[in-house]
């Protein structure tokens, strides 16, 4: 299972590369695609992650495990809109964002995306290292 976790981040890493570079061509379809493929590399990442979290943990902290789990992706959130924040301080400044700023705009996007792949890169790496949580987590069930 951990190497899903690992394809699936290095899907979204290459998602989010891909999502830098269409902001040039700005085709909508092309847009659509990889933010549906996008969200598809989430739902493949998410659901055996929780899965590792939950399971290395006794049945009685499941509520702790929860929600600590829900606060960690708060904060990643969070992390996130401050990473977006910077890029358009550092690329537009305290302007407000009109078509006189268009082409700032597009450059803090890419530049968001770019520090967003970088960091599922280096998730790729941290997915590997952790390796197999359970004796039993490549066998299949009886």
């Amino acid at each position: 299972m951990f190497l899903l976790q690992s394809f699936s981040c290095g899907l979204i890493k290459i998602k989010y590369q891909r999502l830098a570079m269409l902001l040039i061509t700005r085709l909508l379809r092309y847009i659509i695609l990889n933010l549906a493929l996008l969200g598809f590399g989430f739902a493949l990442f998410i659901s055996p992650n929780t899965n590792a979290i939950m399971s290395s943990v006794e049945k009685r902290f499941y509520g702790v495990a929860s929600g600590i789990m829900g606060t960690m992706r708060l904060i990643g959130q969070t992390f996130s809109m401050g990473i977006v924040m910077l890029m358009f301080v550092l690329y537009m400044g305290r302007n407000r964002i009109t078509s006189e700023y268009h082409p700032h705009f597009l450059q803090s996007m890419k530049a968001s995306f770019l520090v967003f792949a970088l960091l599922c890169f280096i998730g790729i790496f941290a997915s590997l290292a952790r390796g197999k949580i359970r004796k039993d987590e490549d066998q299949p069930s009886e």
